[in-house]
Parts: C-alpha cells; structure tokens; sequence
C-alpha cells in the first residue's frame, strides 16, 4: 500500500484511513471519484472494503490475478476483492476460527457479483481433490439456481437478489472446502403474482418458457410465448436486451444435475413452476347471486389439477369456496369475485414461497459435510441493501429495519476489533463518537409500543382493521417520537411533502417515507385453511413436502411475516456475533448503469447510509496507520544510516531507532508491542517521500556497482570460454581426420582381400566383401524382376554365392505373381476357367480340334428364351431352362440334316423343330455320348430303347460342340459318359436295328451316305499348337 502512495494526486488514496481531512465527506467523496476514474473501482477503509460498480469488464478478474493475490500481505498489493478474501481464508487457518464477510449495498452495487468473485477464489486457491472438487462445483453452482428462483428485474437492477442470503462455506483443517449451508430471509414473494411496471417477475419463470424444450413444455402445457401468462407481463417487460433466458436455462440445468437433483426432482420441480403460471390464468366470474365461479374454459384448471395431482373438483372448490368451523361443523362459504382472486394469488405465492425454501433445504443437502471433525466456516452475507424508492411500501421497510440492525452490529464490530487491537498493543483507548441508531431500532422493535408491535396487534385484532386504523394506532401510541412523523403530526411545512396515508422514518441512513397501503395484507401473507387441506391432497412429491399433513392446523393465526422476519434477523445477528467480521460495501455509481459516469448525489446518499464516514471516524479516532515493526523496518531502513544495509538487534530496537533518526515527535506516534502506530496521514506520507527519494539515489548507486561487476565478469567467462573452446575445437578436427583416415584404411584393405578369397568358404577374410556381392546382386534384381509369368525365364543370371537363394527367390517370385494372377480374375472369368477347366479334362490330347476352341469363350446359352417357341416353353415350363444351342440333326435312316434346338433343362434335354417336341431325353435313359477324335463337330447321343415305339440315338451336328457337352456333363453329370473314339461309331435306330456313323480325314470337309449305307464324316485334319 505505501508503494501507491506516491501516485496519489494523480490516483488517490486507496486506504480513506490515510485521507488527511478524514471527517470531510467531500474529500471522501472526491477520493472515490478520482480512484473510479482511473478505473480503481476498490478502496480501503482499514480492512473494510469499498467497491464502486464500474458497468463494464475489466481483466481483474482472471486466474492470473488470483494467483497474484494468494498467500500475500493485505495491504501489500492494490486493493482488491481477492485480497480481503484471500485475508480472511489466511487468518482463518492460522487462528483456527470463524469467519463472515458482509457484503452490502443497493439494489444494481454489485452485492451478488462481489459475491461469485470470492467464491470463485476459494475455488481456485482451496486445495484440490476429488471429493473437494465435486463440494466446489456444488457450492458455485448453487449461485445460478438461486439466482434463478430467488433474483429478478427491478427498476434499478436487471439481476436484483430479491430474498436475503447467509451461505456458510466449511473448511477442514488444511483449507479444503468440505460443505456449505445456506439460509434464505424474507423473499419477496408478492413478486409472483404483481410486479411494478418495467419489473419482471423471478427469473425462472422466463428461462422455462423461453428456454425449455419442447418435449418439456408440452408436458407442463406452456407456450413459448410470455404474453400468454397474466402473472409474466404485468410489468409490460417480458424480455430485456441485458438477459438470455435461453443460456440462463442451460446453465440452470445443468446446475442442478451437478447439486445431485434427480431427474424426478426436476421434473416435479417445473410442474410446479408451471402450474403458477397456470394458476394465474384461472379466471371467475360473477353467478347470478355474485358469487364467484369459473368460466366455462377449465383448460388453466386442468393443467394445475394434472401438474399438482390434485383432483379438479377439490381444487376448484378450495378456489371458490372458504371453510368456516363453527362447533362441530364445517361450513363451506362461497368467495366474492375478488375474494377468490385473493385466494387463488395467496395460493401461487404459498406454494412458490415454499417451494423455493424447498429448494434452498435441497441444496443444503448436497452441500452437508458428512465428517463430524471440527470445521472452521466462512460465512457469506448477500443481502439488500438500504431501499428508498418514490412509493415506499411494506418490503422497503422491512428491508430498512435489517440495514438498522446490520448498522448496530457493525458500528459494536468495529468498535470492539478496535478496542482489542488498541488493548492487544498496550496504547490507551480513547472514546469515539459515533451515530448509535439504537433509538430507530427501539423505534420499530420494541415490544408493545414498537411498530412491529403495533401492526401486528392492528393485524390479529379482532373487527374492520384496515391499513389507516394501524397508522392511526402509530399515531397514537408513537407521537412525540424524534425519528416518526405522520401527516398528521407533521409541522405546516413537512406536511405538505406526506400524503395522508404515509409515515415517516428518520433513518441512520436518512429519511424515508413509507405508504401504509397494503401493510397489513403483506403481513399477515394469510392462505386459507382449507387452501391448505387443498395441497395436502397433492400427489406431487415436493409439494407434499411443502404442505405436509403433519403440520400444525390451529385455529390460532400463524405468526405475521415481520414478526418472522424479525426473528429470523435475531438469529443471524447471533451467528453474525459468534464470527469474526469482514466488510464490502458495494456502491452505484449512477442509475443508468453507465460506465464513467460517476453521480455524486447519488454516491454522497449511499456513502452516508452505508455508514462508511461512521467506519472511518472510528478507524481515525486513534492513529491512521499501523504496521508491524518487522515490515515497517524492511520498508524504511534505508532512510536511516544505522539501520542500512542489515540491523542486527531486534524490530522494535531499530523502528525506534528509525522514527528517532526521521525526527518523529512523541505524539506522532506510539510504540506498541508488535506494531508502530501513527497518528497523522502527513507524517506517514513525509515518511514515504523521503523513501522514494532515498530509493533512486540508492538504486543510482547499486546500478552502478552491480553493472560494472556483470560487465568485468562478463568479460572473465567470455576470455575463459573462448579460450576453452578454441583448444576443443582443434583436437576435435585432429581426431576427426585421424579416425577418417584408419577407417578408410581398413576398408580398402578388407575388399582387396575379399575379391581375392571370394571363391573360397566364407572367413574373416571375405565376409563383407561376400556381403557386399550379396547386397550389390540383390539390388540389381530388385529393377530387373520379369513383369510377367510369361517372362519367368529372364532371370538375371547369380554369382556363383547367390545361385541357391537365386532359385528360391525366383520360385517364390513366380508364385507371387501367379497369386496376384489368380487373385485378379473376376467371378465370371473365375466361372469361364472352371468350365474350360472341365472341357480340357475330357478332350485335351484326345480330340483334334480342341486346341482351336480353347481360345473361345463360353456363353450362358446360345439361344435366348425369345428365340424359342411360346408354345414349347409352356410346355416345359415346369422345368428351368439352363443351356440352348442350334443343332443340325441327322435322320437314322436316310441321314438327311435337319435344323433343331437342343434345349437341356434341369431333368432332361428336349430336341425342338420350331413349336414341336421331337424328342425328350431324361437324363437318366443317357447312356452316353459319343463324338470322334477328329476335327469335325459331330457327336452321338446314346439312350436307353427298350420299346418299339422309343425313338433310338441322335446323330447330331453343333459348332458349339465342346460348349455344348460341357454344358451337358455339368447339368447332367455325365462327364464319364462321353467317349472319344476312333474310326466309326455304331448308334441304335431302333430296337433291332443299328447304324454307323463312320469318320476319316480328308482334304476337305464334308458328309454323306456312303455305298456300304453308313453317314461318313470327313474332316480336315488341324495342325496342333
């Protein structure tokens, strides 16, 4: 902090306790000024810390800057949020107990942002495992849920916090954050069913319609549209430019999976929700005796009758209808119009108000630390700041009322870690005055006279109260009161600036003016018993949980809502005094949230009821600054002789031997008994311009001294090194030429001998040269390998070493290609070898014309289905066609050709002239099949004929022969039945009778009937290939 010192007319002062003109509230407020101006939003006071909203990002914030702020002295670095809250974690682990930090302000100060930041701190700077790490998403994860449910739009702030918030952070002996536990005060549950124009109700409400999914909102019966939604658009501001409801669902979402909310638990959670949303869309009209009912759209009641899981008929009559006891019986009364609309808000606010301290219980739940080990706690105090708005109603003063009592504690805090630091030291304390509000504080919560007192006689009495009557009963009961004016009380003057209907409160903070419409509504917050009998009745498991049977359902009126609100303050004032105190004070700079806009009215009225020149005066009754000896010494040593470089007797010794030296008189400052204390800013302020000026003649003279002896060292090692290397430099090339010239050496004498012993056995002497052939033929043969299987005769020819492997290689090199050869054929070329495969078993060497039809591929068939009669592939359709071919076949008596189809089916192969069956062979009666040696195309079907009347063997002529008996012996599997003969074939005609068919070469081709009466058959003779 002192290092700041010397830019302060440029940048102010970051600690207001070393503001010369303490007392002046201008100074104080030109200080902040200047400071928010240069972009220094943080200012001290002492260890309380004040922060101005800057409306605009700074990079202050990152994990950098963090690291920065962790494990150092407080006032060591620049004010910074981090830095009271890396203080507070410090002081609770050395001291071992607890803490809080207050953080307060109005509405847009930036409470709930400096509230994230020192979360996300302990996050960072809190030791690290798994179990801890799963506590530290949950506790800043918690933040965007109760943001959620808990914040809305206001006027002043589009994130306003509209519940007060106590979160305790529980850390285990070495720091890790081990659990947490929130507790919620006072949430402003009028919001659900009003809100003011340009306000917008909690935010949930906009993240489920805008941002749930489609599946979720036809579910709960939404629309993706505000509009539709009474209790969403009264303050005419459904969406705003500043919030994305959309990421803000998400981010809600998955919030809530990460605090360990079931699947079941959300979805129930938002059937609540939107069955609010439902239930203020429910609308009545007047019957024709004035009593309320529903209108004939039931749509809205039976959406809540289906989310809640309460039958429509009750939930209709607990809307319509009040039940009275009187004796032993129960009466059912019927609601006016407006009665019922009462019913039905006070409905929506008791099951969102419960609910939301559902969630909060829920929440804590996840955060409780199951180890019973002693924990110290970090609390965190987010709530509203003092409120003072152009109609100020029954919220405002009950918001009021806790900044009263948070004024009274915090003045006796700080009065007290004063008195104790003062005592602690030794040094006299001295009495400070101060603003005691304990007055206002009697003035609202003294029993029977109290405000508090009074409204809740005005509420629970019995007869027509009305909001007048209680301002009438103040009147009465709190006249003459120097902090409470009424219009009636008022001097001619003051009453022209109160209605009739108001009240007004001198506050610590200064005067606000209330409007009694409405208080007692507010307070008394009644749901109707039977509302009640109503929700018991639910199947939704949280709302059980809300309503439960087992609840207490006296005839007695419930407590009034300031009279809880007034406990609940009770109870946090008790655990606030069991902690040790930390303060931020969150200031507006101006209410357009402007950036560099700096409004001193407004800031002079916040600096004022804040209490910050009340904090000041007593931080400045004593002596503005204070510092332990050991860090005063180590700062200023150099302003005196004796003191500089080292001193060698204790801190206390040389701070008064300094303070001498510097000319301190004895009331500028005192010694206590670990820290020096000084009265006046300008002493310490004098103190630190002498150091400044000090520090540049010093730092002129160590430059010096220092430079001259890096240059002279330089030098040295620059000499040495130079030196060093040049010598290695020169024995390493020796050694390099010398080692380069043995190994050449060595190698010319190995080849010489290798060539020489090249023919002998392999030795020592031949080796690498052997190698080296072995290396050398191999890569020769690598660019000269045949590309075919064709050329698998030119192989480069092997020295004598090599010619084994040679052979290998070249059948392993044959095999490969013949692999890759055969791993090419396709399936149908793959098909086409198979039968060519077939007819070279049955004719190669054995007929002369095979060679020539080798080169002729297959076909399927030879003749297609269109080209066969209709009549006779009806006649056969029973029977699947599977090879067709023309045919010349010759007559068994005269031999005369004849064309005909052979058509071979699955069973049996018909011969066709045009649309007839001429004949059919099973497969069965085929004895065999006959063809010569020779060249020609003939072949001889053999079949069985035991009958006169059968038809004897086919002498039959086809271009396609060796095609056709393929086809035959695969369908048929006949390939042993087919017989190549020589000479002359003998066939029968008939039973009885035979015929030859006899075959010869010649020099051309031709058949005829011979004298002897046989077919001859004569061909050209082929040359083999």
């Amino acid at each position: 902090m002192e290092a700041s010192l010397t830019a302060r007319d440029r940048v102010g002062i970051q600690d207001f306790v070393l503001l010369d003109p303490y007392t002046s509230e201008t100074a104080f407020l030109e200080n902040l000024k200047k400071r928010f101006h240069e972009n220094l939003i943080y200012t001290y006071i002492g260890t309380l810390l004040v922060s101005v909203n800057p409306y605009k990002d700074f990079d202050i914030y990152s994990k950098k800057q963090m690291d920065i702020y962790m494990g150092v002295n407080f006032f060591e670095l620049p004010p910074h949020i981090y830095a009271l809250a890396d203080n507070v974690f410090r002081t609770m682990l050395s001291e071992f107990n607890n803490h809080f930090i207050l953080i307060s302000g109005e509405s847009g100060a930036g409470k709930t942002e400096a509230s994230k930041k020192i979360l996300q701190f302990y996050a960072v700077s809190c030791p690290s495992t798994k179990l801890l790490n799963n506590v530290r998403d949950r506790l800043l994860l918690s933040n965007p849920v109760l943001e959620a449910f808990g914040n809305a739009k206001t006027l002043k702030n589009d994130n306003s916090s509209r519940f007060g918030k106590y979160m305790d952070i529980q850390f285990d002996h070495q720091g890790g954050a081990v659990g947490g536990h929130v507790l919620s005060y006072l949430l402003e549950k009028s919001r659900v069913v009003h809100q003011n124009h340009g306000e917008r109700n909690f935010h949930i409400f906009y993240q489920l319609v805008e941002g749930g999914e489609e599946d979720l909102l036809r579910w709960l019966g939404l629309e993706r549209n505000c509009q539709h939604y009474r209790y969403l658009v009264q303050g005419d501001c459904a969406k705003v430019s500043s919030i994305n409801d959309k990421s803000d669902w998400r981010t809600v979402r998955k919030a809530l999976s990460v605090i360990e909310f079931s699947e079941n638990d959300i979805e129930q959670l938002f059937g609540i929700i939107a069955s609010v949303l439902h239930l203020g869309n429910i609308k009545f009209e007047a019957n024709e005796r004035g009593y309320a009912s529903l209108n004939n759209n039931n749509q809205e009641m039976n959406w809540v009758s289906k989310l809640l899981g309460i039958p429509t008929q009750v939930l209709q009559q607990g809307l319509t209808h009040r039940k009275i006891e009187a004796k032993a019986e129960e009466v059912f009364s019927p609601f006016s119009v407006d009665h019922a609309v009462y019913a039905r808000d006070a409905l929506a606010k008791a099951i969102y108000g419960r609910t939301f301290n559902w969630l909060v219980n829920k929440i804590n739940e996840s955060l409780v630390n199951k180890d019973s080990s002693r924990k110290t706690v970090i609390g965190l105090l987010d709530i509203y700041g003092f409120e003072v708005f152009n109609v100020n109603s029954f919220e405002q003063f009950c918001i009021n009322y806790c900044n009263e009592k948070l004024q009274q504690l915090f003045i006796q805090l700080t009065l007290k870690s004063e008195q104790e630091e003062y005592e602690m030291e030794g040094i006299e304390w001295e009495s400070v005055p101060f603003f005691n509000n304990k007055i206002i504080c009697d003035l609202v919560e003294e029993k029977h006279r109290g405000i508090i007192s009074l409204l809740d006689e005005e509420c629970l009495r019995p007869g027509e109260a009305t909001d007048l009557t209680f301002l009438e009963k103040m009147e009465e009961k709190i006249a003459g009161h120097p902090h409470f004016v009424t219009h009636k009380l008022a001097d001619q003057k003051t009453r022209k600036t109160l209605d009739r209907g108001d009240f007004r409160l001198l506050h610590y903070a200064g005067e606000v003016t209330y409007c009694v419409v409405g208080f007692l509504d507010k307070n008394n917050d009644l749901l109707y018993r039977n509302g009640k009998e109503v929700m018991r009745q639910s199947k939704n498991a949280i709302i059980k949980l809300c309503f439960p049977s087992t609840e207490p359902d006296s005839k007695r009126r419930p407590e009034t809502v300031v009279t809880q609100f007034k406990s609940s303050l009770v109870g946090l004032t008790e655990i606030l005094m069991s902690k040790e105190p930390w303060y931020v004070r969150c200031i507006k700079p101006n209410e357009a949230k402007q950036p560099g806009r700096f409004d001193d009215v407004l800031v002079r009225h916040q600096v004022k009821y804040l209490g910050l020149m009340e904090h000041l005066r007593v931080r400045r009754a004593g002596f503005a600054y204070r510092r332990k000896y050991e860090i005063f010494l180590q700062r200023y040593k150099a302003l005196c002789p004796d003191t500089w470089p080292n001193w060698k007797g204790t801190a206390a010794e040389g701070v008064h031997c300094l303070v001498k030296h510097m000319g301190y008189t004895p009331d500028e400052y005192k010694m206590g008994r670990t820290k020096i204390f000084i009265r006046h800013p300008k002493t310490l302020f004098a103190t630190e311009d002498a150091f400044q000026v000090c520090k540049h003649r010093l730092a002129t003279r160590i430059q010096a001294k220092y430079k001259g002896y890096r240059v002279k060292g330089d030098y040295l090692r620059q000499r040495e090194a130079a030196t060093k290397i040049e010598t290695c430099w020169r024995g390493m090339l020796a050694r390099k030429e010398r080692d380069k010239r043995s190994w050449a050496v060595k190698v010319i004498q190995k080849f010489i001998k290798g060539f020489m012993t090249r023919n002998q056995a392999v030795s020592v002497d031949n080796i690498e040269y052997l190698a080296y052939v072995r290396q050398n033929y191999l890569t020769r043969l690598k660019d000269n390998l045949p590309k075919t299987v064709l050329e698998k005769d030119s192989w480069l020819t092997s020295p004598p070493i090599m010619q084994e492997a040679a052979q290998l290689l070249k059948k392993l090199y044959i095999r490969l290609m013949v692999r890759k050869y055969v791993r090419g054929i396709t399936p149908q070329r793959k098909a086409q070898l198979l039968l060519k495969a077939q007819t070279s078993s049955m004719f190669k060497g054995k007929k002369e014309s095979y060679p020539s039809s080798v080169g002729r591929p297959f076909m399927d068939t030879r003749i297609g289905a269109e080209d066969i009669s209709i009549k006779v592939l009806q006649m056969i359709r029973h029977e699947q066609i599977k090879y067709s071919v023309p045919v010349v076949k010759y007559d068994r008596n005269g031999f005369r050709p004849r064309f005909r189809q052979l058509i071979l089916t699955k069973e049996a192969a018909y011969l066709v002239e045009e649309t007839k069956i001429k004949q059919r062979m099973d497969y069965i009666s085929l004895k065999g099949v006959s063809v010569s040696n020779l060249s020609d195309n003939f072949l001889i079907l053999h079949v069985t004929c035991d009958d006169m009347k059968q038809k004897g063997d086919l002498v039959l002529q086809s271009d396609y022969l060796f095609e056709a008996l393929t086809k035959l012996s695969l369908i048929a599997n006949k390939q042993n039945s087919i017989k190549v003969v020589q000479g002359s074939v003998r066939f029968d005609i008939q039973p009885g009778r035979e015929g030859f068919v006899d075959f010869k070469s010649g020099q051309e081709s031709m058949v005829y009937r011979a004298k002897n009466g046989h077919l001859m058959v004569e061909s050209t003779k082929t040359k083999s290939r």
